[in-house]
């Protein structure tokens, strides 16, 4: 699951940067970085959440 997070964020992110998004806060080409953000913080909650 986490590949698939980790390949879906890439692509959000190269999406981004040929097109922005226009969502709040991503207008812009240069807040590609934003999303990798998130993408940190989704894969830390996932550590956080296993149960192992």
């Amino acid at each position: 699951m986490n590949k698939l997070f980790s390949v879906l964020f890439i692509l959000l992110m190269a999406v981004h940067l040929v097109r922005p998004l226009g969502l709040p806060g991503l207008r812009r080409r240069g807040d590609f970085w934003k999303i990798a953000l998130v993408g940190l913080f989704v894969f830390g909650a996932v550590v956080l959440m296993r149960p192992e």
